[in-house]
């Protein structure tokens, strides 16, 4: 596949280039190294595309993941626990021990609930997400995933992997788009969401 697009969030290009520009490369390589023919194998039920022959999200995600997992980048999860008080909330959104959060919300009276966030690719504090999805999975990934680890302290950057429209328009209905999902950036505002963000669109090279 090939890199057709960037755009860089809160100088998240530019801080790569200039601190990691070896995970940048790294990047670069494995969206390269994705042999996109090789995910052109799903044959569409949709009404509007019935029998068409399609990119899979689900083998295009495979092959990136076998791509960064070569280079050691690997899925990241944390736990942390929520619970219905907003006080409470605020009192323990921003604890970063597990533990400590569940018992300060049991002595505030309330159920703790287990739950977690898990980002696809992590590596000396960038993270990537590869996103082939539904439209909305590329909004939670920036406002919450990324969010999330980077309010932590656990990343530096978020790097967001989508298709062009390009490719959009030879899979499943519904998938996110680059040139979509940048109008959406730059219409939130300059500061939102919160954290270097790059956004990458890619396409094959056929």
């Amino acid at each position: 596949m090939k890199l057709t697009q960037v755009y860089s969030h809160l100088n998240g290009l530019e801080y790569l280039l200039v601190y990691k520009r070896y995970l940048w490369d790294e990047i670069l390589n494995a969206i390269q190294n994705v042999d996109a023919r090789m995910a052109f194998c799903k044959i569409s039920e949709e009404k509007t595309m019935r029998g068409k022959v399609l990119y899979s999200p689900s083998e295009l995600n495979k092959l990136f993941k076998e791509e960064f997992s070569q280079n050691r980048w690997f899925e990241t999860r944390i736990q942390y626990y929520v619970n219905e008080d907003l006080e409470t909330t605020r009192e323990t959104v921003d604890i970063i021990d597990k533990d400590i959060q569940k018992q300060k919300i049991i002595n505030k009276g309330f159920i703790p609930f287990n739950t977690y966030n898990q980002v696809d690719f992590v590596k000396d504090r960038v993270a990537v997400e590869v996103q082939f999805g539904k439209y909305f999975s590329v909004q939670y990934d920036l406002h919450v995933k990324h969010t999330f680890f980077y309010e932590r302290g656990d990343i530096d950057v978020g790097v967001e992997i989508i298709p062009m429209h390009s490719l959009m328009t030879q899979m499943s209905s519904g998938v996110a788009w680059y040139e979509n999902e940048l109008t959406n950036i730059v219409r939130e505002g300059r500061s939102n969401p919160p954290v270097p963000i790059v956004l990458i669109g890619v396409e094959p090279n056929c």
